[in-house]
């Protein structure tokens, strides 16, 4: 049983070389990463109850960062004094993310594997699954190797695009036919996931959900937002149980 879809991760080892080129492929994912970063930020510290009052800081925190991709996410957690694993099952992958992690003066640890590859001794307190659930091939088993590899009362992010026409106008013929965002065929719309249907696979795999927001492209604005709109873009914050 594996979660690796070798068709998808080909699909990024193809385009690895563009993931820190903000005008290139990965252009989305530079747009709205301020957004992620900072509710992913604010949900960590509220509970880890990381204040000056508690003295508790982000360097106490190991993050996994599931599909690191080129470090976009990991490189930011870093920043914060967290312990960062970033892991990919795409090998050209890793090796973009080492590279710009050390000419930033990073010390993030990064693996060329998927999470039910990692051992499952070493446990996490921040899990990291952003737009990547849409691209693996076994959505129960990922979900599953990611509790064993989170502590108690640790949480998880996952961030993924709900299968509506909305958004298959949106995330498919606009993103990636019209403004040419993102390859042709970078996304099966069949493989998105309702809200609904992913918190139904957290919680039997035993996770509650803690918090649910949509992330909305305002084109007139240039710039992404918080929504209640789940009709799109959305990231569940979850904990285990």
């Amino acid at each position: 049983m594996t979660t690796i879809n070798k068709e998808e991760i080909q699909k990024f080892s193809n385009l690895s070389d563009e993931w820190w080129d903000v005008k290139g492929k990965f252009k989305p994912l530079h747009m709205f990463n301020p957004i992620r970063i900072e509710y992913i930020i604010e949900k960590i510290r509220n509970h880890f109850e990381i204040n000056d009052k508690n003295k508790k800081h982000f360097k106490d925190l190991k993050i996994l960062d599931i599909g690191c991709g080129g470090g976009l996410i990991s490189e930011p957690m870093a920043r914060l004094g967290s312990s960062v694993t970033g892991i990919d099952a795409s090998y050209k992958n890793i090796q973009v993310a080492k590279a710009h992690s050390k000419k930033s003066n990073l010390k993030i640890r990064y693996l060329n594997k998927s999470p039910e590859q990692l051992d499952e001794i070493e446990k996490f307190d921040v899990i990291l699954n952003l737009e990547i659930v849409e691209h693996v091939e076994d959505v129960d088993l990922y979900i599953s190797s990611c509790f064993n590899l989170l502590k108690k009362n640790g949480i998880m992010f996952t961030a993924t695009i709900n299968r509506t026409l909305t958004s298959y106008i949106k995330a498919i013929v606009g993103a990636e036919y019209i403004l040419r965002w993102l390859p042709i065929g970078t996304h099966d719309w069949s493989k998105f996931l309702k809200p609904e249907e992913l918190e139904k696979k957290l919680v039997e795999r035993k996770f509650k959900t803690l918090d649910i927001k949509g992330l909305n492209y305002n084109p007139i604005l240039n710039r992404w937002k918080r929504t209640e709109n789940l009709s799109v873009n959305y990231i569940i914050c979850s904990k285990k149980i």
